[in-house]
């Protein structure tokens, strides 16, 4: 490939990257991916070297690396693309006023198409579920985002080669500690749903039975009996003290929000409920924009910063070209990275605007930082109504004992 591209700037191949399944022994990681890659790359007339890493950290993962210069079937390699002269309705060619003839540049093979990194993503499950099904383990990989899956979780930004290097050495980074908050947001989410659908199905239930027994108020008895339990747990000053806290704070829910009946109770964690759904559907939103607005800041930062060693390419003499370029090398090659990830995004429509999207993401963050402040406000109201479930549940079990101690 290094002989036939001319170009210093040419793209030689392309890499893929696949995790490989950790349940799966080495030997079965090994056929799985020569079996995807022949099947889906080679047998399209790509040639292929792959290697697998394992460094023993639970990350086990293959690099597949791919021509993109088609072969001929005499051997020889093709051409990547070719002209295509553009033609009117009468299937003329179109004169460009300098003498020749309007025309583009067409791919040879449609292995560039955007469409197949979803396409081999998919492959890539299929064949890793399979392994996974004949190796007797009931694991399965999805491909999907978890948008795409419905699953309202806050997916983690990809951390990088360099990144993972310092994390597994023990350095923290912004993107380790970024995917760590987003695991504690995530763990949160999780956390208030469990905990709103326990008292939500709590206090449905306990309605109906204030209104079939007729039986007066059953939060003025709980308040009275979680009160009365917070007292007699008191035995130091702090604890006293403590205890007036939580009666004054339960109390404070009860009559803040005009709570006198069990279905006033009720209707209250229906809106709590309904609450955080919005809440958590604005979160995930704002989270995974954001992580857009993240990949292209990145991508616009690296880009400014490589671009003037990449300038500085084509004013170096041929003779030292090779030399500046295996000293840079890693710096071209961030540069043609990023270039070819704004290239693509701006061939997909959408501007390329810095400051805008520092302006968005700033908003969103303020944003989302506001709605997880309503979050663990709504942890606090939770907790009153999880305490007021404690005394019913108690004083349930006192009322079985007093049944008991009658009966015998």
């Amino acid at each position: 490939m290094e002989q036939i591209e001319k170009s210093s700037d040419a793209q030689l191949a392309r890499e893929i990257e696949v995790a490989l399944p950790v349940e799966l022994s080495r030997a079965e990681q090994l056929a799985l991916v020569r079996s995807f890659v022949k099947d889906n790359f080679v047998d399209a007339g790509m040639c292929a070297d792959f290697a697998l890493h394992d460094k023993g950290d639970g990350n086990p993962h293959a690099h597949i690396m791919l021509t993109i210069r088609p072969l001929r079937p005499d051997g020889k390699w093709g051409a990547k693309c070719r002209k295509v002269y553009d033609l009117d309705s009468q299937g003329n060619r179109i004169p460009d006023g300098k003498g020749g003839w309007k025309n583009h540049r067409e791919d040879t093979t449609d292995w560039n198409n955007r469409e197949n990194a979803e396409k081999w993503r998919a492959a890539w499950a299929a064949y890793a579920n399979r392994a996974l099904e004949a190796a007797g383990r009931p694991e399965r990989i999805d491909h999907r985002s978890y948008e795409r899956q419905g699953i309202e979780k806050i997916p983690t930004i990809h951390m990088g080669v360099a990144a993972s290097q310092m994390e597994r050495r023990g350095i923290q980074t912004e993107k380790g500690n970024v995917n760590r908050q987003i695991a504690d947001d995530n763990k949160l989410l999780k956390e208030l749903k469990a905990r709103i659908t326990r008292i939500y199905n709590w206090t449905k239930e306990q309605a109906t039975v204030e209104q079939s027994q007729d039986s007066g108020s059953l939060v003025a008895r709980l308040y009275e009996a979680q009160a009365e339990v917070n007292r007699n747990k008191a035995r130091s000053r702090s604890g006293k003290v403590k205890a007036l806290q939580e009666n004054a704070k339960l109390l404070a829910f009860l009559q803040s929000n005009g709570i006198t009946s069990m279905q006033q109770l009720y209707e209250k964690v229906s809106a709590m409920n309904k609450d955080y759904y919005d809440l958590r559907g604005q979160i995930v939103k704002a989270e995974r924009r954001l992580a857009v607005l993240d990949e292209r800041l990145e991508m616009w930062t690296q880009y400014e910063k490589c671009k003037p060693v990449r300038q500085q390419l084509d004013k170096v003499k041929p003779r030292k070209r090779e030399q500046y370029q295996q000293e840079h090398r890693s710096e071209l090659a961030d540069f043609e990275s990023a270039a070819h990830f704004l290239k693509d995004l701006k061939a997909s429509g959408e501007a390329i605007t810095p400051k805008a999207w520092r302006a968005e993401a700033a908003k969103l963050t303020m944003q989302k930082d506001a709605d997880y402040q309503k979050m663990r406000a709504m942890r606090e109201e939770i907790k009153a109504v999880e305490s007021l479930r404690k005394a019913a549940e108690r004083l349930a079990r006192e009322g079985q004992h007093q049944q008991r101690e009658n009966e015998r």
